[in-house]
């Protein structure tokens, strides 16, 4: 046996690893804070021995100085921070768009900790968030981030200067397009509240006498939690959508 090989495929697989085990930690879903990083770390290294054979062609032969292994490893990160922080991104929309609904029917003080923001957030937000993760898992949404890890190979030459202007733009436009789905999300609710807002105005002018706070805050609470109710699964399906389609036109499976 041939034991020369053995530097450059530990090198290689070490640099698997830094792209592979970036993206793990801000995956949505195997990246959240709840998660022990023991059990990250053994996703990371069960996906990296599975890729690794596949793309081990892809990495160089084995550099001559450390200072061009350590600009491999950072480009490596780098490259796996790109590809977590698109999936990151895209859950935030639901924190936002509890945020918005929260806002708007006069519950932001009620908080809790968002798992997907490791934070205190909104209340609406946490649990949107909460059930944005197993919209995920549900679905299998989680293997189309593999999927873009395998395909980020093609576009991410390992040893080549990645793309910084082209991910750049698309990172700017992802969130872009992550506030506007927010506000999508939370229109019914926004909507909702305009309208009644608006009402209650009306109704204090043409009766000055009633105590309109006291009869608005609880109505806008209850006809508003209702109206959640009957529009949280179209929220989760666009929300699903909008994962399908970020990570699908990374992965090449969609979009």
């Amino acid at each position: 046996m041939n034991l020369d090989i053995v530097p450059a495929l530990a090198i290689g697989f070490i640099l698997a690893f830094a792209r592979i085990g970036t993206l793990v930690m801000l995956l949505p879903g195997l990246g959240e804070p709840m998660i022990p990083a023991r059990l990250r770390l053994a996703i990371a290294l069960a996906l990296t021995f599975v890729l690794f054979p596949l793309v081990r062609a892809d990495y160089p032969t084995l550099p001559g100085a450390p200072e061009q292994i350590v600009l491999l490893l950072v480009e490596e990160i780098a490259i796996g921070a790109v590809l977590g922080i698109t999936g990151r991104i895209v859950m935030g929309v639901l924190s936002s768009a509890g945020t918005i609904i929260a806002e708007v029917l006069g519950l932001s003080f009620l908080t809790s900790t968002d798992p997907t923001q490791g934070q205190q957030g909104a209340l609406v937000g946490s649990f949107l968030s909460v059930l944005g993760i197993a919209v995920i898992f549900a679905t299998d949404l989680d293997h189309l981030a593999i999927a873009a890890l395998g395909q980020s190979y093609d576009i991410f030459r390992p040893g080549l200067m990645p793309p910084v202007g082209d991910a750049s733009i698309y990172v700017i436009r992802l969130v872009a397009s992550s506030f506007a789905l927010a506000l999508q999300i939370a229109a019914p609710v926004v909507v909702f509240a305009v309208v009644f807002n608006v009402g209650l105005g009306v109704l204090a002018r043409l009766m000055p006498q009633m105590q309109v706070f006291f009869v608005g805050v609880p109505g806008a609470i209850l006809i508003g939690f209702a109206i959640f109710a009957l529009t949280l699964s179209a929220m989760m399906m666009a929300f699903g959508m909008a994962v399908r389609h970020d990570l699908g036109a990374l992965s090449g499976l969609g979009g």
